[in-house]
């Protein structure tokens, strides 16, 4: 009965927060000034939306960049760690020292921001490139120990001798013995990869000048930035409540995070089986 009531009482710490954001984004600026915030709106206004979406095709072309830079830099970042954690499991790779070495170095670690920013545009000349919101997330030396670990405890050594055995080479007992039975892994640095690429605006206000190829994220910000700046100009005019109608900051920052959070709310149900598994048994041992 204890149980129940904690996890009752969990579920709904996280079931309110979310309905809070709806309800505000639903709530009209005044009432929002004069009333605060509550579960549920005396008069349902949708000026938030409607700001939102007088930008839809700015939105649109937001929406497929993050799509593209997510789906894209996902795939490539769950294959290169896996890549990368594989020979580190392996007893008879000669390196391994050396490479867990140079992981745990880059873990503690960091180049900085310039030598990054001078990387990215004057060595490789990725300015206004997708690449360049893509090449900083594909690799990450937490996941690759993660991966190794949980290689290390599913993946049996007598299965890559039984592979050597019947003539598989290195690619195919990778591929078709290993990464079949690491999909729980798989899946949870996937959804950890998704989730960094999907919220990532930094490396869009770095290397991206060319509006066509800002992220979802980095828009939205602008957008919030745009309305407070006409807001504060009108301030100070005495009309301030006529200002925050028209101007609807506090209801559009809700609005916003209602319309980033669907996509990733859609994919959590395909990596939930998966995810404690890979989780739990990647994180057993450092």
């Amino acid at each position: 009965m204890i149980l129940h009531l904690f996890f009752i009482a969990f579920s709904l710490a996280c079931i309110l927060p979310v309905l809070l954001i709806v309800s505000i984004s639903l709530t009209n600026e005044k009432a929002l000034t004069l009333q605060g915030y509550k579960f549920w709106p005396e008069q349902i206004d949708l000026s938030a939306y409607q700001y939102l979406f007088s930008h839809s095709q700015t939105l649109a072309k937001a929406y497929g960049v993050s799509l593209t830079v997510t789906v894209a830099g996902t795939f490539l970042a769950v294959l290169l760690i896996a890549l990368y954690a594989y020979p580190l499991y392996r007893k008879d790779f000669p390196f391994k020292k050396a490479f867990n070495f140079y992981l745990l170095i880059t873990m503690l670690f960091s180049g900085g921001l310039v030598p990054f920013y001078l990387l990215y545009v004057n060595f490789l000349d990725l300015k206004d490139s997708l690449i360049a919101l893509i090449l900083p997330g594909l690799s990450n030396a937490f996941y690759i120990f993660i991966t190794r670990t949980f290689f290390q405890q599913t993946v049996p050594e007598e299965m890559i001798e039984s592979g050597k055995l019947d003539g598989a080479s290195e690619w195919r007992i990778f591929f078709q013995l290993v990464l079949p039975i690491s999909l729980p892994v798989l899946a949870t640095i996937a959804l950890f990869t998704t989730l960094m690429y999907w919220n990532d605006w930094f490396n869009s206000m770095l290397f991206i000048n060319n509006t066509d190829l800002y992220s979802l994220q980095y828009v939205m910000i602008q957008m919030i930035r745009q309305a407070e700046f006409f807001k504060n100009q009108l301030a100070g005019s005495g009309v301030a409540l006529l200002v925050q109608e028209a101007v609807p900051t506090e209801s559009l920052r809700m609005a916003m995070v209602i319309v980033s959070i669907g996509p990733i709310l859609f994919i959590y149900p395909f990596f939930q089986k998966y995810f404690t598994k890979g989780l739990t048994i990647g994180a057993i041992k450092g």
